[in-house]
């Protein structure tokens, strides 16, 4: 089997993009992989682009062949965009893997592990005219309500505004008053996330901690940009008992790999359109 062609697909979601990318093979089997990267669509698709001649003509079933094929090509390595590319193209493969042989990819990944995933519901989800509602702690709470009444029993939270500074007070006193109003409307028996969107220095993160720390969050996300794992690992150690999430903007194991050894995270996040997909995952 030959990898004839590769496509990306975008679809418009209005806040964002979704770039999906289409594998085609001389076996009549088509793969699907997705490599969306928020307000960086152009950039995704032209390394798509890039990415597809070296992989045209091989077998889709040799993936870590052609992972390395796409991955080593050049001087420069792949960064978040080039490697989004390559995850999705990776994804696809795994697709066109899994039917031709009629399994599904778990099975080819060693067999599943869990029957059933527990699922959270992020309170910004599906509010085009508010976003993340962070500003409205009103209409967290409110939200967070909705969650319950769908049956979930976690959800995440941004409690800190979208674009103001985090170096005062103010946002403090914010992310306050938004966990108190979420905690009293779903009670103590939910679960709750907060993140922080690396957006806040490590003094400032540990702040944040202590005022969340009576609302018991499950873990409080990217705390510190991801590339200061050094600030990760001074919040984790000044905040015990509330566990550190992060990976979402990392790229490949290697970049996993000082998290771990430092000791900076308890919740390693990868996702598997940006870190180089599946098996590297």
């Amino acid at each position: 089997m030959k990898i004839t062609g590769i496509s990306a697909v975008v679809v418009n979601a209005q806040m964002r993009n979704w770039v999906f990318v289409k594998v085609e093979t001389d076996a009549g089997i088509t793969g699907w992989g997705e490599a969306s990267l928020e307000w960086k669509t152009r950039g995704v698709v032209g390394c798509i682009e890039d990415l597809a001649p070296m992989a045209v003509g091989l077998d889709p079933r040799r993936i870590e062949h052609l992972y390395q094929v796409m991955n080593r090509h050049a001087f420069f390595r792949a960064g978040v965009v080039g490697m989004s590319a390559l995850s999705g193209i990776e994804q696809a493969c795994w697709d066109i893997f899994g039917k031709s042989l009629g399994v599904p990819v778990y099975q080819l990944l060693g067999g599943n592990v869990r029957d059933y995933i527990r699922m959270y519901d992020h309170l910004g989800g599906g509010e085009m005219n508010a976003l993340y509602l962070q500003d409205q702690p009103e209409r967290m709470a409110e939200r967070a309500r909705e969650s319950l009444a769908d049956g979930y029993d976690a959800i995440k939270v941004l409690v800190v505004p979208m674009a103001e500074p985090l170096d005062s007070m103010a946002p403090l006193r914010h992310a306050d008053r938004c966990m108190a109003a979420i905690r009293e409307a779903v009670g103590d028996d939910i679960d709750i996330m907060v993140d922080l969107h690396g957006r806040t220095t490590p003094a400032m993160a540990i702040q944040f901690g202590e005022v969340l720390r009576p609302y018991r969050p499950w873990f409080m996300e990217e705390p510190c940009p991801p590339e200061n794992v050094g600030g990760m690992v001074e919040v984790a150690q000044a905040l015990p008992g509330i566990p550190i999430a992060t990976g979402e903007r990392l790229v490949t194991r290697f970049q996993f790999r000082e998290l771990f050894e430092r000791r900076a995270c308890a919740v390693a996040q990868p996702d598997l359109c940006h870190c180089g997909g599946l098996w590297e995952a």
